[in-house]
């Protein structure tokens, strides 16, 4: 029996490494379950006419090889290892193979060179520059041929740069990756040892350590990025910022690796110097620098978001900010200059990490502020993986956590106010999402309960509340939530009895430090009740969005629609929100109700997208009041633009407590001046 290349392929693989997968080879030979377990029977009918034993499958899909077969198989296996790799190469591999020929090459290409690289037809090749060229689109560069030039790429240089760094590091992801980009790119091994010990020479200038896959790309990105700068291929002016980079030690240690090359231009030392600075670090010395100065608050900041919303405590916080200001500072420059492709994240994700990850990424706010622009996914995964790996470290997980959904049809600014009431309101849970319903309707992450104020289909716990809860109602709904969940309502603990149990198992040298840690970590006051906590940012008061210019007072109005617009006038005058936006807000009062907030009181609001141009209220007042689809007297209008999901959120939650109270909404409605709603505005801005 003959053994086909894929098969031969298969099994080199095994036998070089014998710790794959059978769903790394899956994905590796693009095969479904049952063709591989097809190839494992040939291959083990090919052992067996050798008189080798069998290659075993256990059921989590790694396998059990006999010494014997890499005995008797390791000395005659080279020869046909070399074919293989000679004359079978998947369609992706030629792709990337093509690219870093055209990325590298110091003379003409023609098909031929890669007819002849390749060991395929030219209509093979003629497809895989198709297949090359739809790759290299995201990046907006375009192959092109000529006679005079053969194919060459078009392009900006900075984008072009950025694909040589991905090339480079997908090829030498490959086995045997290393033999490949020396042969394809013409790297000779003298140039290289020599690359090899100036980028030793870096570390030690900086006091770090690159990771291994780090330290093994960048004599290969150094030795192809200075072949393009020789043959002309200069930085066009771009972003890069001279003084935040030229001060950094990594410029000096860049001035150290071109210590013999004075003809590179200054462009081009700042795009090396952010090649150091975007590149992985093992381990570093303290890290001081300006950076560090505003990284470290806004790393520190993140993980108190993410403790609240993961409902954990996350121990020994200096090493884990330590650990994450290593990453994070090569994680700044790729993602301020756009350089974070060149790392990939792989392989499956679990539920949790999945859970993870959706909390990370709702913490990361600090982080996107400092930086200036949104935090890529994958660089959001590593964060995870880094925090995710610090709880297991600390046998904390988030799995056996009740996790929460609240679905609500009203719009951003109800569904936020919603959120946020209930999760200060059910401190222990992990809220994981607010979400409209049809959102909700397609929503990937698992989650345990659903608050809304609507019935919806689910086979989950769902309770149905209202959007705004007086003091009752939110005592009420706790203890129907937790018979509902637990069987029981925990309304307090014992600390004193807490504090004995441990003392039966334990010797307690601090009792009174003890005490007031278990305190603070269960949330708990002096007399054992669970609290809540309100976080208030920089957000805006209620008096800065409403106050005299935006404050309108009449007696009557002769429809539901003169009063909309009427409410809404302050902000059109004020640019605030586009004509557009008023009869959105219209639209949206048609179909629901929800934006009665309390007796005789409305927010009438449409989506951002809607012509919201900045975040504002305005005031109306009608003191004989307006009907609202035959069910409302309304005598408090207030009209909201909001551009995002949070900048006006503190202000609303003041209006909240404002119109919670009967005895001040009636103030409001019989106020005969401007000057008398001020102050009553004023008084609740406090809170």
């Amino acid at each position: 029996m003959i053994l086909s290349d894929r098969y031969k392929r298969i099994l080199d693989d095994l036998m070089s490494y014998p710790s794959m997968t059978s769903m790394e080879l899956e994905r590796k030979y693009s095969l479904t379950r049952r063709q591989l377990g097809y190839g494992i029977t040939k291959i083990n009918e090919w052992l067996k006419g050798h008189d080798l034993p069998a290659i075993e499958r256990t059921r989590q899909g790694h396998f059990v090889i006999d010494q014997a077969i890499l005995t008797k198989l390791c000395g005659n296996w080279e020869a046909i290892s070399k074919k293989v790799n000679r004359t079978i190469l998947r369609e992706d591999e030629r792709v990337h193979f093509i690219l870093m020929m055209l990325l590298s090459s110091e003379e003409e290409l023609s098909l031929n060179h890669f007819t002849y690289e390749l060991d395929v037809s030219k209509n093979t090749v003629l497809n895989d520059l198709k297949q090359a060229q739809t790759y290299v689109h995201e990046y907006n560069i375009v192959i092109r041929y000529s006679r005079k030039f053969g194919y060459v790429l078009e392009g900006k240089e900075f984008q072009i740069r950025k694909l040589l760094m991905y090339m480079t590091f997908q090829i030498l992801q490959l086995r045997g990756g290393e033999s490949w980009l020396q042969k394809i790119a013409n790297i000779k091994a003298d140039e290289l040892n020599e690359f090899k010990l100036r980028v030793e020479k870096v570390e030690n200038q900086l006091n770090l350590k690159f990771t291994d896959e780090k330290h093994d790309m960048m004599p290969y990105v150094l030795i192809l990025l200075l072949r393009r700068i020789k043959k002309g291929h200069q930085m066009e002016a771009f972003s890069i910022e001279y003084e935040e980079l030229s001060n950094t030690k990594e410029y000096k240690a860049t001035e150290e690796l071109l210590y013999d090359m004075e003809d590179i231009p200054l462009s081009d030392r700042l795009f090396i110097t952010l090649h150091i600075l975007t590149t992985n670090i093992f381990s570093s010395e303290i890290l001081e620098d300006d950076l560090m100065t505003n990284l470290l608050p806004a790393i520190d900041n993140m993980l108190r978001h993410f403790e609240k919303s993961a409902c954990v405590y996350l121990r020994d916080r200096d090493q884990l900010l330590d650990k994450l200001l290593q990453h994070l500072k090569p994680a700044y420059y790729r993602i301020k200059y756009h350089l974070t492709d060149t790392i990939l994240f792989q392989g499956s994700l679990s539920r949790e990490f999945k859970e993870l990850h959706h909390l990370v990424k709702r913490s990361i706010g600090p982080l996107r502020e400092l930086i200036g622009s949104e935090i890529p996914d994958n660089e959001i995964a590593f964060i995870t993986m880094l925090i995710g790996g610090w709880m297991d470290r600390q046998g904390e997980s988030i799995d056996k956590k009740v996790k929460a959904v609240v679905v609500c049809p009203q719009g951003i600014s109800v569904s936020r106010l919603m959120f946020n009431e209930l999760r200060e309101l059910f401190p222990e849970f992990i809220f994981l999402d607010f979400l409209s319903v049809r959102e909700f309707l397609k929503y990937p992450l698992e989650y345990d309960v659903i608050f809304s104020p609507i019935n919806l289909e689910t086979n989950k716990k769902l309770f149905v509340t209202k959007a705004f809860l007086g003091k009752e109602e939110k005592y009420r709904l706790r203890k129907q939530v937790m018979l509902g969940i637990h069987g029981y309502v925990p309304e307090s603990v014992n600390i004193d009895y807490l504090l004995e149990l441990i003392a039966n198992y334990a010797t307690i040298h601090q009792e009174a430090e003890l005490k007031q840690s278990l305190v603070q970590y269960l949330d708990l006051n002096e007399n054992g009740k669970f609290v809540t906590h309100h976080y208030v940012g920089n957000d805006l008061n209620l008096e800065d969005l409403i106050n005299p210019d935006t404050i309108t007072l009449v007696d009557s109005v002769d429809s539901w629609e003169t009063a909309i617009r009427l409410g809404a006038n302050p902000l059109l005058k004020k640019g605030i929100i586009e004509p557009r936006y008023v009869d959105a807000m219209l639209r949206y009062c048609e179909e629901d109700s929800y934006i009665v907030i309390a007796p005789g009181v409305a927010i009438p609001h449409a989506a951002p997208d809607d012509g919201a141009k900045q975040v504002g209220m305005s005031f109306l007042r009608i003191r004989d009041g307006v009907s609202y689809t035959n069910d409302y007297d309304i005598y408090l209008i207030i009209a909201i633009s909001a551009v995002d999901k949070q900048q006006h959120i503190h202000a609303l939650m003041q209006l909240m407590n404002l119109v919670g109270s009967e005895k001040e909404c009636n103030k409001l409605i019989n106020a005969n001046s401007v000057q008398e709603i001020v102050e009553i505005i004023q008084h609740y801005s406090k809170d």
